[in-house]
């Protein structure tokens, strides 16, 4: 550890941990205004992407559509989900919470770096680099899990729950708060869900758990990721539910190779 900060009082380290605090709400406050600048020419070929045919994945699955049946069915070129308000203020207090979330997710690497800054005059210089490392991870999977929320997962589940009737008598009229609180819940929900190699790593560090603890209890992590899954995309065709299933497979794995012995 340092020599300065090994001199430093409680109070010392609770003004550093404000200032940090202070800098990371002012960055947030920046970006967040940015992004509320820009959400207009962003909404609607962004956020409202998978509302139409025209979204990049419902394309692909187009193609693959016409190779066979095990494929699900995206051919429909006409598919459009209309959102409609209902609430006088819903689109401006939407316009700024997602504004918020947006800058969330820009500042995220940040964050991380001033979280950085202030536990490391706290650790020994060989706790440094593994500490770093896991910090460097846990941004990179954030971020992949939040694309992967975007282009995969919730664009299944959105297109399948509006495409569902359960009389054709019934016509779906989609909100826009229920529209925004799925797409938001869903991509964080797979931002934090590709943390669980960081949360592997850091338990078996802790010494909670070990490498062997998630080899034997891989085939019953297989079934909860599998009805996980199911959960997510509930359309119940076998090629959908591997296309959400192997990302978080694949993450227990990478769970199972950092953990320790």
């Amino acid at each position: 550890m340092m020599d300065d900060d090994s001199q430093m009082t409680f109070w010392d380290h609770l003004e550093n941990l404000r200032w940090a605090l202070v800098r990371v709400a002012a960055v947030l406050l920046a970006v967040m205004i940015a992004c509320f600048c820009a959400m207009p020419y962003v909404f609607d070929d962004f956020v409202l992407g998978p509302t139409t045919s025209a979204f990049p994945l419902y394309r692909w699955l187009a193609r693959l559509g016409e190779l066979g049946s095990f494929f699900p069915d995206f051919g429909n070129d006409d598919y459009r989900v209309e959102i409609i308000n209902i609430n006088v203020a819903s689109q401006f207090m939407i316009h700024i919470s997602t504004s918020f979330w947006f800058a969330l997710v820009a500042v995220f690497p940040y964050l991380v770096f001033e979280i950085w800054c202030f536990i490391r005059p706290a650790l020994y210089p060989r706790e440094v680099r593994s500490v770093s490392t896991a910090f460097l991870l846990g941004t990179v999977m954030f971020f992949l899990g939040c694309a992967v929320g975007y282009w995969l997962v919730f664009p299944f589940t959105f297109r399948f729950l509006t495409e569902y009737q359960l009389s054709a008598s019934i016509t779906n009229q989609i909100s826009l708060n229920s529209y925004m609180g799925n797409f938001l819940m869903l991509i964080f929900l797979m931002g934090i869900v590709f943390e669980l190699p960081l949360l592997s790593w850091l338990l078996s560090r802790l010494g909670v758990v070990n490498r062997s603890f998630f080899r034997r209890y891989r085939r019953h992590a297989v079934v909860a990721l599998m009805v996980l899954s199911a959960f997510i995309t509930p359309s119940g065709d076998p090629f959908t539910l591997m296309i959400v299933f192997l990302p978080l497979y694949m993450l227990y794995e990478l769970g199972i190779r950092v953990a320790r012995e």
